[in-house]
């Protein structure tokens, strides 16, 4: 397939964020997915997340694996880091870059496919060691690249456009990131924006490992009667648990909410996130209990969106290890070998 390049030039009257970028400036390649496509509204929910956090793009790093949403990064963020790497190893690369360089921002992007089969191994290790990183899974139940296979989300009782029906049993991503010690814990649809450009604020400001599985119909091979990950099922069956919107306390800050009807989540920098519960006894601060009420609203058939949990306190891998706070990539020769006199004495230390 063949494309012309994005052009350079833009309206001089483009709206600015106080670093003076516009939306141009967080933007990639023009995307070569299906028109229509979830995913690419995930990108322009990624877009506007960085533009109104004041992100400079070379702060962050983008990594992805194999797979139609692992070709995503390429469509956003054009100035920033980026590494492609092979089908489920994106956690693994990820971990390495963020302990040789902890001064970036990680953002991690992968599938259905890239994190809930081949590497699902990975996903939970890097989960549950603690890496600091917005993690994001597109999730569309099928294998797009491959002609619209089930994967491994995808519901038991579900039809394939083919017909097929899916008899084996899903895995919940939110699920097993609740078990495996998520500090951050959402679930939005790539079709409700206003839900999904906060969560991903929050995620990228959130100090631990935080995730997000957005469902994101495939137009292709998945957004039919019978798919439980269509734009109409998703519709009709979202249970939102919040109503969301972050603030950044660098700028006024004027909300008007009823008693008894708010949490304020306070960040590791100090941002705010306040919830408008719609259920007024839902706590998203409870491990537990996000898990038990995500059971239940599960066998209702409902599916929930919004954060679910988040841990105000959490520690990432580099509290965990104690590593030093100069990134490894700055440490000098002499520092990162100090010689063998050195090293018989941390030797020593262990006998």
């Amino acid at each position: 397939m063949t494309y012309l390049p994005k052009p350079k030039f833009h309206h001089p009257a483009l709206p600015k964020n106080a670093l003076g970028f516009t939306h141009r400036d967080y933007e990639g390649s023009i995307s070569t997915l299906c028109a229509g496509c979830g995913h690419d509204s995930i990108s322009a929910a990624v877009i506007q997340a960085c533009f109104e956090l004041n992100l400079q793009p070379h702060r962050l790093a983008k990594l992805s694996g194999i797979g139609c949403s692992s070709k995503t990064p390429d469509y956003f963020l054009g100035q920033s880091h980026g590494f492609n790497s092979v089908h489920g190893r994106m956690p693994s690369v990820l971990t390495g870059a963020n302990l040789a360089n902890r001064e970036l921002i990680y953002l991690g992007v992968s599938g259905d496919g890239d994190s809930a089969s081949i590497g699902l191994g990975q996903f939970m290790h890097c989960v549950r060691r603690g890496v600091n990183m917005l993690y994001i899974t597109e999730n569309n139940g099928v294998y797009g690249l491959t002609k619209g296979q089930f994967s491994a989300t995808a519901d038991r009782g579900s039809r394939s456009k083919a017909g097929g029906i899916n008899n084996d049993s899903p895995l919940d991503l939110v699920g097993l990131a609740l078990l495996i010690g998520a500090t951050f814990v959402a679930r939005s649809f790539s079709g409700d924006k206003t839900q999904l450009v906060p969560l991903i604020m929050a995620g990228l400001s959130h100090n631990g490992p935080a995730f997000i599985d957005v469902i994101s119909p495939c137009v292709a091979f998945n957004n039919h009667p019978g798919s439980t990950k269509s734009f109409e099922y998703v519709r009709e069956h979202n249970e939102a648990v919040n109503r969301l919107d972050f603030m950044d306390p660098r700028q006024p800050i004027t909300v008007d909410y009823e008693p008894g009807t708010t949490a304020e989540v306070t960040l590791h920098d100090g941002s705010k996130l306040r919830l408008a519960k719609l259920h007024a006894d839902y706590d998203p601060h409870d491990r537990i209990a996000a898990m038990t009420y995500m059971q239940q609203r599960a066998s209702a058939g409902e599916l929930v969106t919004g954060l679910i949990y988040m841990e105000p306190e959490a520690r990432d891998m580099h509290a965990t290890l104690n590593t030093v706070d100069v990134p490894l990539n700055g440490l000098s020769e002499k520092q990162l070998c100090p010689g063998s006199a050195a090293l018989e004495k941390v030797n020593a230390s262990l006998r």
